[in-house]
């Protein structure tokens, strides 16, 4: 099943953070692999429980299926960061 994508407006400042290369294989990845498998990445527990997390690299992307077909990019940030906040 394919997903619509969308971001969330901050996700704009986090990409901001990530280098033009580094930016373009993210967004390339959600739009290849993200958007045909979103409901198989894990669940996340604790304060972001009920959302998920794709990896990519030493990347990842916090986000939530809100429609049946969409999802909602909320968080895209190094590993070490993106549990924070």
């Amino acid at each position: 099943m394919d997903y619509k994508i969308s971001f969330k407006n901050s996700v704009s400042k986090d990409l901001k953070k990530i280098n033009k290369s580094t930016t373009k294989n993210l967004l390339d990845r959600i739009d290849t692999e993200l958007s045909m498998n979103a409901e198989k990445n894990p669940i996340l527990k604790g304060k972001f429980a009920g959302l998920r997390k794709f990896r990519a690299g030493d990347y990842r992307i916090i986000y939530s299926i809100i429609k049946p077909d969409t999802v909602l990019i909320l968080r895209i940030a190094h590993r070490k960061e993106v549990y924070r906040k």
